[in-house]
């Protein structure tokens, strides 16, 4: 590189670093700025060879962290210079030891969480599950962790463009099973809805395209509707001395996908893509009745719909949040989303824990819920034989679920997701109450342990010394803590009952003059298809594995060999038949374009043209998923070492099923009219239709079968022009 070219990088990089320090908080002190100045100097120095994908200087990443972490949450020094430094002992010569001795060890422990684990058993666990889990161990001292990593994910997101299509489609996937929920859950709103918009323009390209270009079609429309609705309630919020301010935003990408996706709807038809917010500049002690007050005056002027109102100001969520929510009827008969909430509320519903710690370090704050669900993630965290996979769908069960309120005996607010039973509420308050649960009574009656819990259900505990958990206690509960206590007590009791087993396994084969050794143990389970040796062990201590077993293996010992060779020789034909049947004209995999075996899953039954993807189960072989399947970002997210690329290079030929959902307007005729449309116009084969109709209107299912994306894309198109037809879509399977 020339020297102008160097010059100018050097003078960008300063003028980055002087807008990371005028983003800091207003609390920064001279030591401060120190610690920032000599994590930034070190970062250039370790990194200055380095280059991002994207050809810039590596060190533009860093530096755009800890302008993230400083301006959108709103952390202090420490947490400025890990940011600064969360990416040297990954990617340079320096070590844990060398940041300890420079820095000191706060800093150690929290770029220690940061960094990845650069060696892991891809035929286990997922890589990223793993990492995600060795993060979540440093919750236990300094979550900040957390949140350095979400801003770091955030910047990567921000500079996906680089990368090429495969790795920004599992970058997104594990951006929005994991990262975008876990940013909801800490509250911090505006990280959250940029991953999500972010996540969903590299995973639905041409959907996200298309909002985008709707919502810039519908912009100035949508400014003049806000003025107009906001006029009236300005007038009145100043008439009573309220001092405020008024926003109004679209709703985010991924939100108005969600609603047409789940709804069934086309972006004209969402009927809140956009809200309106009233931030109330109010004491601490004045909040609530000055956000009812605001509440009253907004219905004044417009009705509210009395189904859509959300208190969270008297009962706040588990992250922190805390707002009045309102949907009221606005000019021209539009409903719109207005959101009460204060200056303190804002900056927690924004910025979320840091916001709610520095409001908790200043005792100006409210008590919630957001270190109940701190701990709840230590208490995962004690079981070091957690699966990484299993503990992250776990994670996950408590990220974004809906939340319900009960109240203990003594009438303590206990918060648990919608979809909880009395025992996971057992193991919320306890986990020895849990484990020992008979039953309990809710508002005063008893009931079994899978009861579901409503919100404003008193609930007692009944436990005995004498119950221990069982296996189908799992069908029940939702909860991950609840479902971790008891895969712990399970798994304790197993091993208990399999060392006995081991025993008795040892003396039955020494009755009948066979070893008990290694090669012994790895025959039996061989023979009788067991996957751990725990497992045989365990089936001899509880008599499953029974005296008659033994004695038909050591009748076969001597055939065991010819046995194998015989599964594996019966297994190769089965391939080679496969082989001679399978044509080569449709999929292929990978840089290569191999052809192999493959079957399509039934959860989202792919077409030829559609975009799709291989996954390699265990059982089954290769999987053909759709790109949209609802499966695809967890696929992607847990088992992303699985995953083929995978392409059409012919299939003119081939035919597939799809369903379609039909509604509409109940007429005489309708259904001779597709029929016609189908049979005789287009010359589709109808394999199935059932029809149902009521109070004038019909939902049905069609079956047709097709030849690829473009003949289903006419179907539908035909199938919409019939009279009385309101929405013809793709049907997914049931998963």
């Amino acid at each position: 590189m020339d020297e102008i070219a160097l010059e100018k990088e050097n003078t960008e990089i300063v003028r980055r670093y002087k807008t990371l320090l005028r983003s800091c908080n207003s609390d920064i002190t001279r030591e401060d700025k120190k610690l920032i100045r000599q994590a930034f100097n070190f970062a250039v120095e370790a990194h200055k060879d380095i280059r991002r994908q994207s050809g810039e200087p590596y060190i533009f990443h860093p530096i755009a962290v800890a302008q993230i972490v400083a301006k959108d949450i709103g952390l202090g020094a420490t947490s400025i210079a890990c940011a600064l430094l969360h990416d040297v002992v990954e990617d340079t010569h320096y070590t844990l030891n060398d940041i300890e001795r420079i820095f000191n060890p706060k800093i150690r422990q929290i770029i220690n969480g940061l960094t990845k684990i650069s060696v892991f058993s891809e035929k286990d666990i997922s890589a990223q599950a793993e990492n995600f889990r060795k993060m979540l161990l440093t919750i236990s001292d300094d979550v900040r962790v957390i949140l350095i990593k979400l801003a770091d994910r955030l910047h990567n997101m921000q500079t996906l463009d680089a990368m090429p299509r495969y790795k920004q489609q599992k970058i997104s996937s594990e951006t929005l099973y994991i990262y975008a929920p876990l940013a909801h859950r800490l509250g911090l709103y505006s990280v959250k809805t940029e991953l999500e918009d972010l996540g969903l323009k590299y995973t639905e390209p041409e959907v996200y395209n298309d909002i985008v270009q709707q919502l810039n079609a519908t912009k100035n429309s949508r400014v003049k509707y806000i003025q107009k609705f906001t006029k009236p309630l300005k007038a009145s919020l100043k008439g009573h001395q309220l001092l405020f301010s008024i926003k109004g935003r679209p709703k985010s990408i991924f939100s108005i996908r969600k609603k047409m996706k789940n709804q069934g709807v086309s972006f004209d038809e969402v009927y809140d893509k956009f809200a309106i917010r009233i931030i109330i500049d109010s004491e601490l002690e004045n909040e609530k009745s000055d956000c009812w007050k605001t509440y009253s005056l907004i219905t004044d002027h417009y009705r509210p719909n009395p189904d859509r109102l959300r208190d969270w100001i008297s009962t706040p969520k588990a992250n922190g949040y805390e707002s009045l929510h309102t949907t009221v009827m606005g000019p021209n008969g539009k409903w719109v989303e207005v959101q009460i909430r204060t200056e303190r509320m804002d900056e927690i519903a924004e910025k979320g824990y840091a916001a709610h710690w520095k409001y908790k370090q200043k005792g100006n704050y409210k008590e919630g819920n957001l270190e109940d669900w701190i701990n709840q993630i230590r208490d995962m965290l004690k079981n070091p034989e957690s699966n990484a996979v299993d503990f992250l769908e776990e994670f996950k069960l408590n990220l974004f679920s809906k939340e319900i309120f009960v109240f203990t005996p003594n009438g303590d607010l206990i918060t648990l997701p919608k979809g909880a039973s009395v025992l996971d509420f057992a193991f919320d308050i306890h986990t020895q109450l849990g484990a020992t649960c008979l039953g309990c009574k809710v508002n005063g009656k008893i009931v079994p342990l899978s009861h579901k819990l409503k919100s404003g259900d008193q609930v007692e505990v009944i436990s005995s010394q004498k119950q221990k958990p069982k296996k189908s206690w799992l069908n029940i509960v939702v909860t991950a803590r609840a479902k971790n206590q008891i895969k712990s007590s399970l798994k304790e009791e197993k091993k208990q009952i399999a060392e006995e087993g081991k025993e008795i396994l040892r003396r039955k084969l020494k009755h009948i003059r066979l070893t008990f050794d290694e090669n012994t143990v790895n025959k039996l389970m061989n023979y009788f298809k067991y996957k751990t040796s725990l497992d045989l062990f365990y089936d001899v201590g509880t008599g499953v594995f029974n005296n008659m077993m033994i004695k038909d293996f050591a009748r076969n010992r001597n055939n065991w060999y010819k046995y194998i060779r015989n599964k594996l020789s019966k297994k190769t034909d089965k391939i080679s038949s496969v082989d001679e049947e399978l044509k080569l004209d449709t999929l292929v995999f990978g840089a290569n374009e191999d052809k192999l075996n493959y079957s399509y899953s039934k959860c989202c039954s792919p077409i030829p043209g559609d975009d799709v993807f291989g996954f390699t189960t265990i059982k089954d072989g290769i999987k053909i998923h759709r790109q949209d399947c609802p499966n695809a970002i967890r696929l992607q997210s847990n088992f992303a070492y699985r995953i083929l690329e995978t392409k059409w290079i012919d299939s003119s030929n081939q035919q597939s099923l799809a369903v379609l959902h039909i509604k509409g307007i109940d007429s005489i005729g309708f259904i001779n009219e597709i029929t016609q449309i189908l049979s005789n116009n287009l010359k589709v084969n109808i394999q199935s239709m059932n029809i149902s109709s009521s109070d004038g209107v019909f939902d049905g299912m069609i079956t047709v079968l097709i030849n690829d994306k473009k003949n289903l894309a006419a179907i539908i198109e035909n199938i919409k022009k019939v009279k009385g037809i309101t929405s013809v879509s793709r049907k997914f399977k049931s998963t």
